[in-house]
Formats: structure tokens, sequence, C-alpha cells
């Protein structure tokens, strides 16, 4: 005897694996966040470097410490003097358009109370701004700034202006 047994069918398998789709768009999701990783890390270093690029420039840039605006006799501006202790530089600006003679220089003075007139250098050319190389000693204890004109052959005598103050104006230091 022939029996004829039927099973049933078994029911369909549910897919185990993962779409195609799904694993495009992860890989896709997965390259996106490694590339932007890699762009931030970069732009991160970029701007490490603009920082120190920008702190090397400011350690070169003058420091000015001191600041004197010296006036005429009609208390108006004319000239302005600016220290740099770093690169013992005066700095001097004319601010006015008086000239001296063509026989005549002008003599930049530190004067300290109590104490005789230090000669700070002489302004050779008539153009608007100037460098004196003054090192930080000469302006110790100096409150005041002044300039005389001179004679260039007959020039200060004794370490002391042969003419009278010019211009004059206190010596400020610069807060920081």
């Amino acid at each position: 005897m022939s029996q004829d047994t039927t099973y049933p069918e078994a029911p369909p398998k549910a897919s185990t694996g993962v779409s195609a789709w799904w694993r495009a768009l992860s890989i896709f999701l997965a390259l996106v966040v490694f590339i932007g990783w890699a762009l931030a890390a970069s732009m991160y270093e970029q701007f490490k470097a603009q920082i120190h690029h920008i702190e090397a420039k400011l350690v070169e840039i003058p420091q000015v410490r001191n600041v004197s605006v010296l006036l005429d006799d009609a208390q108006a501006p004319a000239m302005l003097l600016t220290y740099d202790p770093k690169n013992q530089k005066l700095q001097v600006q004319r601010l006015n358009e008086v000239k001296e003679g063509r026989e005549q220089s002008l003599h930049v003075w530190a004067i300290a109370e109590g104490d005789v007139p230090r000669l700070l250098g002489v302004l050779t050319d008539r153009y608007k701004t100037q460098q004196l190389d003054v090192p930080t000693q000469a302006l110790e204890r100096a409150q005041t700034l002044a300039i005389s004109v001179e004679n260039k052959d007959r020039g200060p005598r004794d370490g002391k202006p042969r003419q009278p103050l010019l211009f004059k104006g206190w010596l400020v230091q610069k807060a920081i």
C-alpha cells in the first residue's frame, strides 16, 4: 500500500540578509563621516599654523612703551616721540611745519628733575619721521623730553644746550 503522504509546505524563510541598498547607504555614510573628520582635522591644523604665524609676527611688532608730545610756545603739538625699548629706537615725528635753518640741527634731550639735560640724539634730516638709536638707560628717570635748535658747527657745550628749548613735553609711560 502506498500511502500518499503529503507534507505541508514549509513556510517561506524570512530573508536574513541586508538589502543591497542599505549596504550601499551605510558605506556611503561611513565615507561621508570619514571625509568630514579628515576635513575638520585639516582645518584645525591650518588654524593652529595661522595662530603660530600671527604670534611670530606679533613678536616682531615694535612695542611702544613711552610717548611724548612736545608742545611749542603756543601749546600746540609740534613733535610726537615714541620709544620702543625692545629695539631701542626713539621715533620722532614732526607734527608742525617748523623747519630748522640750513646751518642748524635739532637736538633731542631727556630731562630729569634736578639733573642736567641728556642729549639723546641729533635730527640730521628734515623728513617728517626719523628714528634715533637710544639706549634704555638714557631715558631712566627722565620726566620730560625737549628739542633745541643748535648751530651745526657750534653744538651743545658741556652736555648742555646752547639755545633755549624750542619744544617740550612730558614723557609718559604707556600701560600695555
